[in-house]
């Protein structure tokens, strides 16, 4: 049985195609998206001159483990902290996947 793993990918609003169209180039059939409101601490903005953008976007994908280090990887170049998206990405494993068929 294969081992899916969840990719979340958290990018700034408006930047989720970047992040799709990364992952699907490696593999990715789909993922859903979350809107989301971050929280900046504004001592880390001024140290790091970084500035937070408070709307947010999650973008989930559920990959097979065997693709998942591609799809990070390009979701990172895409849609990372050094692009326009400013965006995070990492994985979680998953114990058990149901209702997913591949042909």
């Amino acid at each position: 049985m294969d081992k899916f793993l969840l990719i979340v990918a958290i990018v700034d609003a408006g930047f989720t195609d970047l992040v799709m169209d990364a992952a699907r180039d490696h593999g990715a059939r789909g993922g859903t998206v979350l809107h989301a409101r971050g929280t900046g601490n504004k001592e880390m903005e001024e140290k790091f001159g970084i500035i937070i953008n408070s709307e947010k976007e999650i973008v989930l994908i559920l990959a097979n483990e065997k693709i998942c280090d591609d799809i990070l990887k390009a979701v990172n170049e895409a849609a990372g902290l050094n692009t326009k998206g400013r965006g995070i990405a990492f994985a979680l494993p998953c114990a058990d996947v149901c209702g997913l068929k591949f042909d």
